[in-house]
């Protein structure tokens, strides 16, 4: 090999995945190598095993954007006949609500960040007590999801966060305020800082994770909190307010233990919590607050306003459901910009970059989905649980789509189970009560102890992949650890009620 072949070589290893440590683009590599031998050997296993490596680019999305080595597998996945280009569109086509949000919705409340700051940073400045200010953000993410989409919450978490991290970072920097400023890289931070940034990294993270869990407790209780609850409530026939009263004997009291575990847990200070605003950084973002009020124009109060005003709009279309949420999003933008003079589309350009990433990695989870479903790697497990006796049919069926919702997508378990036990009504096989305990016990399943890991929930999967993560130090690991108590909490509490409640 002479020594230009040999140097095209090594830039080619250096380009693969970029700056990734080299383990790491050893182990993809040895994934898409092991691939074929596993797929020859048994199609099942490989499917599997496929599951637990593009779980581990999850876990790795600090290292690397999971994007790249996910669909690296997921290309091959198709080339090895796992699943096919059709199956993985008809998956993409099911979910495209889901991917019309991201791509209209998260940009639409790119324009409503100014808002958001404003408010928010009067809450944040204005309780001072830690386990108040935590109570509040749950409460209010799980009310808000009860009626808009879990990623829209998610979506105005994230933005607040990066907003507050933003300003102290470019302060510790020793930036002014009107400075352009890489809010990434710590290289500027002055040393008498880096502590007091520690501990709002540790504050931002501990809201954060109490804000997304609250998505999720009101995210169950009602038809619009979810996508499988639509789906669910379509097969059992149930309108808005009785899915609510249906789901109750279970949504209500595991909401109210979510609340009461955020408390304790604050209290308690474990697992990442309980870190609290220093008193520097108030400072900081008092004066901030304070500056950004006293130059307020005409112009920037007319702005607020008008974002006052949509976002009560936004508000009122996702309760009264008066399109997709995508669609809303859309006019979102539209009103917005328009109401703001944003013209330029390289400005509007800038509000997408920070949910298209995220869009497209969807896709190719969704092509890891068609995999589960043509290799049918669940249906042992749907098998086993549909023959049980019925009397612990409840429960199993909780445990079970709660434990494959934890490495799967929650929607798709919930398709199938759904489909299973509508197919058991329709064949006269089980009655309307059992039908409907199975029904609350699948919506519940796949809601609840989804919480375990970002793969279960795609608002769990969005922070983790967002711009946030790696400012306030969010990993995988990190994620799983801080949302362990509440899985542990709302999974017993989840299968107490519906085993006795029901």
């Amino acid at each position: 090999m002479t020594q230009s072949s040999g140097s095209v070589l090594k830039a080619f290893g250096a380009n693969f995945l970029g700056p990734s440590a080299t383990w790491y683009k050893q182990t993809i590599i040895a994934f898409l190598l092991i691939n074929p031998i596993l797929v020859y050997i048994d199609p099942f296993l490989a499917g599997w095993v496929l599951i637990g490596e593009f779980i581990f680019t999850l876990a790795m999305a600090l290292k690397c954007y999971p994007l790249q080595p996910g669909g690296l597998l997921a290309i091959e996945a198709l080339a090895l006949g796992l699943t096919t280009p059709h199956n993985v569109y008809h998956e993409l086509h099911s979910n495209f609500a889901v991917i019309l949000l991201l791509i209209f919705m998260v940009a639409g409340i790119y324009f409503m960040k100014d808002l958001l700051l404003y408010v928010f940073t009067k809450i944040l400045l204005g309780i001072r007590s830690k386990t108040i200010l935590s109570v509040l953000f749950c409460a209010v993410a799980a009310f808000l999801s009860a009626f808009l989409d879990a990623l829209t919450v998610t979506a105005v978490l994230i933005s607040v966060a990066v907003g507050f991290y933003s300003v102290y970072h470019k302060f510790a920097s020793g930036k002014q305020t009107h400075m352009d400023h890489d809010h990434f890289s710590d290289g500027s931070i002055h040393e008498q800082h880096r502590q007091d940034l520690q501990e709002f990294r540790s504050f931002l993270r501990s809201l954060v994770m109490h804000g997304a869990v609250g998505t999720a407790l009101g995210g169950v209780c009602t038809l619009v909190g979810e996508p499988q609850n639509l789906l669910i409530g379509e097969k059992a026939g149930w309108k808005f307010v009785e899915f609510f009263l249906v789901m109750g004997p279970v949504s209500i009291p595991a909401a109210l233990s979510g609340l009461v575990t955020c408390i304790l847990l604050e209290k308690t200070k474990i697992f990442g919590y309980g870190a609290k605003l220093p008193e520097n950084v108030r400072k900081v973002l008092n004066q901030f607050n304070q500056e950004t009020v006293d130059k307020l124009t005409v112009t920037d109060k007319a702005e607020l306003i008008a974002q006052a005003v949509v976002a009560v709009t936004l508000v009122l279309a996702l309760a009264l459901q008066l399109a997709e949420v995508g669609l809303i999003g859309l006019m979102v933008i539209v009103l917005l910009t328009t109401m703001r003079g944003i013209t330029d589309e390289h400005r509007i350009g800038h509000a997408f970059e920070e949910a298209l990433p995220f869009t497209a990695l969807l896709a190719v989870f969704f092509a890891i989905v068609a995999v589960i479903h043509d290799q049918h790697l669940f249906a042992p497990i749907i098998n086993f649980v549909l023959s049980l006796d019925p009397d612990v049919q409840k429960p199993m069926f909780f445990i079970a789509n709660g434990a494959l919702s934890m490495i799967s997508d929650n929607v798709f378990v919930a398709t199938v189970y759904i489909n299973e036990v509508k197919a058991a009504l329709d064949a006269g096989t089980i009655t309307r009560e059992h039908f409907d305990a199975l029904a609350v016990a699948i919506n519940t399943g796949t809601n609840l102890p989804s919480v375990a890991t970002p793969n279960g929930q795609a608002a769990f999967l969005f922070l983790l992949t967002s711009a946030l993560a790696p400012l306030i130090r969010l990993s995988y690991g990190r994620m799983v650890l801080m949302a362990l108590p509440y899985t542990v909490v709302l999974s017993v509490v989840g299968l107490l009620a519906v085993t006795y409640n029901l």
